[in-house]
């Protein structure tokens, strides 16, 4: 079985939670890299604030869908995160702020996600 093959089933057999889960820490991973990086490695840096922003964007966008059955203000609570993300981001791209700040509100998700998803079980 081919890798491609085996990534495609594990996505079909992934619990929602679980897949949210692992995008958070693909993208947290990638925030802690960029992190890390040298700072005037700008693609690194740009690159991981962008696929974050992106996630976040898609989140608050899928909140804002009425037919969305979360609870109103959780869906209020992760679209104003979303854009506490979106301006934090451009102050890092700024050199204003660092990243820690994102990958805390990140890491503090998963931890959500995991909690919910082991209540589950």
């Amino acid at each position: 079985m081919s890798f491609q093959a085996y990534t495609t089933a594990a996505a079909r057999n992934e619990a929602p939670r679980d897949t949210e889960y692992r995008l958070f820490g693909q993208v947290t991973r990638a925030l802690v890299e960029a992190s890390t990086s040298d700072p005037s490695d700008f693609k690194t840096r740009i690159e991981a604030l962008d696929w974050n922003r992106r996630v976040w964007t898609a989140l608050a966008s899928d909140c804002g869908d009425p037919a969305n059955q979360m609870a109103k203000p959780l869906r209020a609570s992760i679209i104003s995160l979303s854009l506490f993300i979106n301006k934090h981001s451009s102050e890092v791209m700024r050199g204003d702020e660092d990243f820690s700040t994102l990958i805390d509100i990140n890491r503090m998700v998963m931890q959500g996600l995991a909690g919910a998803t082991a209540e589950a079980a």
